[in-house]
């Protein structure tokens, strides 16, 4: 049993978001949980050290002395791993394809580490899924970006200098962020058409008043993502999404491969072919982007067209990311809490499917099979 809590500040340049804030805390404290806070843990996202403290929490330097659930947004560090207690459970965006040599140091050091990523997309634990909640606030962001880069209106306005059309937006990948984005974009008062390679998109991106762009080629993998293209339909996809790309004035990717590059959508003919003034964000940035001509964390112009590439799109939104990705951490840990304290449940579905190390060994077999190939 665990019945200690312990809350990393994060170390990255760019993350302002904190894995738990003061509300989740006090639930947590009158759990049961001794529950303790990295000083400045929440300071980026104006959680200050004193709302935790009122919030019931204990905020130190936590010294690892004894098992406790660790939580942080992203991995935690190798250095702070090596002194994790035996027998802990960390949970976080652990990034497990490319932090292999951290779920080693994890399966070494005795902690139980929960990727937060291989959650598993089903009704019961869509509470729990931080890939979403945080999607919801990068397809929020990124047609804000557009907007603001964009020399043109999203909304038709009738003015006394005439009327002004309203600007053309290209949503393609119509996952979470995808159909917040068409949302947003919608709200703004743009015309929006969206692309998606699973069938089952059309009906999500039409109730959202959106036009889907019908390419032909259907793509659909397992666990609600897409799957990855044959070299056929990935030529066939290009162009029949040449012609939307070429007349939208901000065209917002969103596709992603869990574990793999992201899929280059957007050539560099296409770009090349755009209007004057055209936008385009690439929330696949990170993963080395839809369009082929993004540069990672940098906004570039080539020709006359704007290019983005964002980088945390959820930590922009702090707070709110904050409070989501919070609850989302409350609702996976509550179906665990008994009277004395804190206990895996191996047989459950959604911990079967996200744990990545246990009791000192590799347990989930798309990690295993990487580090013994």
């Amino acid at each position: 049993m665990i019945k200690t809590i312990i809350l990393l500040k994060e170390s990255g340049s760019l993350e302002k978001r904190v894995a738990l804030d003061p509300k989740n805390c006090e639930r947590l404290v009158k759990a049961g949980f001794k529950v303790i806070v990295t000083p400045d843990a929440g300071i980026n996202a104006y959680f200050s050290n004193n709302a935790y403290e009122q919030a019931g929490a204990v905020v130190e330097s936590p010294t690892f002395d004894e098992k406790a659930i660790i939580l942080s947004i992203n991995a935690p560090t190798k250095t702070l791993t090596q002194k994790f207690k035996a027998g802990s459970l960390s949970i976080s965006l652990l990034d497990p394809y490319r932090n292999l040599s951290l779920v080693e140091l994890l399966a070494k050091q005795g902690v139980d580490a929960l990727a937060l990523e291989f959650i598993p997309r089903i009704t019961r634990a869509q509470s729990m899924d931080v890939l979403s909640s945080q999607a919801t606030i990068s397809g929020y962001q990124s047609v804000l970006i557009g907007a603001d880069l964009s020399p043109r209106f999203f909304p038709m306005l009738t003015t006394a200098a005439g009327t002004i059309r309203p600007a053309k937006v290209l949503v393609i990948g119509a996952g979470v962020a995808g159909l917040q984005a068409i949302a947003t974009a919608r709200r703004l008062g743009a015309q929006v058409e969206a692309y998606d390679i699973r069938p089952d998109a059309k009906e999500q991106v039409e109730s959202l008043g959106a036009k889907l762009v019908d390419t032909g080629v259907n793509a659909a993998g397992e666990g609600g993502y897409a799957r990855e293209l044959t070299e056929e339909e990935r030529a066939q996809q290009a162009a029949a999404l040449a012609k939307h790309v070429k007349e939208a004035h901000v065209v917002i990717t969103t596709a992603a491969i869990p574990g793999k590059r992201a899929p280059i959508i957007v050539t560099k003919e296409m770009v090349e072919s755009m209007l004057p003034g055209a936008v385009i964000v690439d929330m696949a940035a990170e993963t080395g982007g839809n369009c082929e001509l993004t540069k990672v964390g940098e906004t570039i112009k080539v020709g006359e067209v704007i290019i983005t590439g964002p980088r945390n799109l959820p930590s922009t939104v702090a707070i709110h990311a904050s409070e989501m990705f919070s609850q989302n951490i409350y609702n996976l840990i509550a179906p665990f809490i008994t009277e004395d304290g804190f206990s895996l449940n191996l047989e459950d579905e959604v911990i079967k499917d996200s744990l990545i190390t246990h009791e000192g060994k590799i347990i989930s077999d798309r990690i295993s099979s990487l580090i013994s190939a």
